[in-house]
């Protein structure tokens, strides 16, 4: 099994239950989660060795934060106890035509504060396979830009492999802004992760008439803008999840690949996922599951067909975690969707 560094946010997650909206809730259902947090679990899940790299303040809800991960497997000692507080997010699900909706009270969170000399990179990336981050960090504030940028450079000098989930969130920063940041950071990243809207908005790729709104895709358009991206960056692998939306409840999921080196391009099998249960969380067990395969020496077919039955697996489970199994992830890859009670 591999060891696999994350770095990033862990926040608080206060949703609404039962599908209300804010104006309606009288309390909050409570669970952690965050792009990178939410990577770690699903590793951990998979056997792989995952190490999860942040700051939280030294409270007891930094407390309760590291326990909600220590609970899951995930190695936290490189946690900084810094800052004063824990970022925090709302959630109202959606349903059916109805969007959900996410509002962020994120603001001078410990990682957004936290300051280079407060970890050692060296120690961190010490025997490490694998480096993941994504572009939340970035955008959560230029201290955290830059942080992001040295924990990389000390990842490539320690010969980690490096993804990215491009992961554009346009309540944090603007697209002029992701592109400069993100752009920049391309230089070491060896597997890129994302969906059309991020490669249009953090990279400026658009991938031809594709509508996900209208549930259209058009795949020629991503070969060509992967094949575009392995030119400027040199990437390995370039990764698109493929989701087709047609109400919050009912989506169909499926994923393309392209190897940089060969250039050959892939579109795995499409599930009709319905309904929907929890789609946050979906494009991270989506890139813990494309890490999972390749850290398993998987050929990269099998690897992003393993990513994608994890990930619509996701959809069924409440909370940013995917906390399905392996096994639960190959019977799906292999053809058992059914759903029959397992006696």
């Amino acid at each position: 099994m591999a060891k696999i560094v994350t770095m990033g946010e862990i926040m608080l997650r206060l949703s609404t239950p039962n599908n209300e909206k804010f104006i309606q809730a009288d309390e909050f259902d409570i669970n952690y989660g965050g792009g990178e947090a939410n990577v770690a679990v699903s590793l951990a899940n998979y056997g792989h060795e995952a190490d999860f790299v942040s700051a939280l303040p030294k409270n007891p809800i930094g407390d309760a934060a590291i326990a909600t991960l220590r609970k899951y497997n995930v190695g936290t000692k490189h946690i900084s106890r810094s800052g004063e507080r824990v970022g925090i997010y709302f959630l109202e699900t959606g349903s059916a035509m109805r969007a959900s909706n996410v509002v962020y009270d994120r603001a001078h969170s410990s990682i957004s504060t936290a300051k280079v000399e407060e970890f050692d990179f060296d120690e961190i990336f010490k025997d490490a396979d694998w480096f993941h981050f994504t572009g939340i960090t970035p955008a959560v504030s230029d201290s955290a830009a830059e942080l992001t940028e040295a924990a990389l450079k000390a990842a490539k000098k320690a010969g980690v492999t490096v993804s990215v989930d491009l992961n554009f969130r346009k309540k944090l920063w603007s697209s002029e802004k992701a592109k400069k940041i993100m752009t920049n950071l391309m230089q070491y990243v060896d597997v890129c992760i994302g969906n059309e809207e991020d490669a249009e908005k953090v990279l400026g790729f658009k991938p031809g008439n594709t509508d996900v709104t209208a549930g259209e895709l058009e795949l020629s358009g991503y070969v060509d803008i992967f094949n575009q991206m392995c030119d400027q960056f040199k990437f390995k692998y370039v990764i698109s999840s493929l989701r087709e939306s047609f109400s919050a409840s009912n989506n169909d999921w499926s994923a393309c690949i392209m190897d940089g080196s060969t250039r050959e391009f892939y579109h795995s099998k499409k599930y009709h996922v319905t309904p929907i249960v929890d789609r946050v969380g979906g494009g991270d067990s989506f890139a813990a599951g494309v890490i999972c395969g390749l850290c398993d020496k998987k050929d990269f077919k099998s690897a992003l067909e393993f990513a994608v039955a994890a990930s619509a697996l996701k959809h069924t489970i409440p909370g940013d975690f995917n906390l399905v199994t392996r096994e639960d992830v190959e019977s799906l890859a292999g053809g058992d969707g059914s759903g029959r009670v397992q006696r």
